[in-house]
């Protein structure tokens, strides 16, 4: 079973030729490379979040494997969704799904579920694989569906994640991915402020931190769930520190400054 690009034609161009341009000239190609444990990349339109997301993949140093965690924004599905797929594709081609950790995850995760409706229209993992599909040749990925709960879930899932990496010794061959935009729609100095809040909570590796700075400044982070989700595994995998490479809000594109989304590009090594 081959899941179907969602979004081709709207959050990026559904042609083959154009998207491979389109992506070229939004990686940063004087990126250093890093062994980054988790990232944070933006999943919105490439017109807007794709410069941020080009700057932090670019600067990961290609992993065979990646787990992609994005947020529920359908509603639609189990709270937390493995895709049945075999392949995703995307107008560059197929993206083949890592069988041997998706069912390791399935078989001792108490909270992971296979369930097709929470990806068949979910943008927020689709939208990073044409980068890593030109970043890099070949990679086999993870992806995965995440909803709003509590902190002890997501702490309980993301030591999951690092056991079944831990257990298949794959350390080294991983990079957990959270896809996640930062405030939506509100002014610019605004949304930046509070996004500082969420980015040192990410920097410092506090996801408890993350979660409260949240709900304390009432921060519209879509994919804060993978991100605290993200910091738990990376910490159990060995992370010490944190970087930001890239911070933009739309209006750095639009050029309207009155209400804006903002994105942010963060390793985690």
């Amino acid at each position: 079973m081959i899941r179907q690009p969602a979004v081709a034609g709207q959050f990026y161009s559904s042609l083959e030729k154009t998207l491979l341009e389109e992506v070229t000239a939004l990686i940063d190609k004087k990126s250093v490379k890093e062994r980054a444990i988790g990232v944070v990349s933006p999943h919105a339109g490439y017109i807007y979040s794709g410069r941020v997301a080009g700057s932090v993949l670019a600067s990961i140093e290609p992993r065979p494997i990646y787990i992609i965690m994005g947020p529920n924004h359908t509603g639609l599905g189990s709270a937390f969704s493995l895709s049945p797929s075999e392949s995703w594709k995307t107008p560059l081609g197929n993206v083949r799904v890592n069988n041997t950790v998706r069912d390791k995850l399935k078989s001792i995760s108490r909270w992971m579920k296979e369930d097709k409706l929470a990806h068949a229209s979910e943008h927020s993992i689709e939208v990073q694989l044409p980068f890593l599909q030109v970043i890099q040749k070949e990679f086999t990925f993870v992806p995965i569906v995440i909803s709003h709960a509590s902190i002890e879930i997501y702490k309980e899932i993301g030591k999951e994640l690092a056991s079944v990496i831990k257990d298949l010794k794959l350390e080294k061959e991983i990079t957990i991915v959270a896809s996640s935009d930062m405030t939506h729609y509100e002014e610019h100095e605004a949304a930046k402020k509070k996004d500082a809040s969420a980015i040192k909570a990410i920097l410092d590796l506090d996801e408890d931190m993350l979660v409260r700075n949240i709900q304390k400044y009432d921060i519209t982070m879509c994919g804060y769930a993978p991100t605290a989700i993200m910091l738990v595994a990376s910490k159990e995998l060995g992370a010490k520190s944190a970087r930001l490479i890239k911070y933009e809000t739309s209006g750095d594109t639009s050029g309207d400054y009155s209400s804006v989304v903002g994105y942010a590009g963060i390793l985690i090594t």
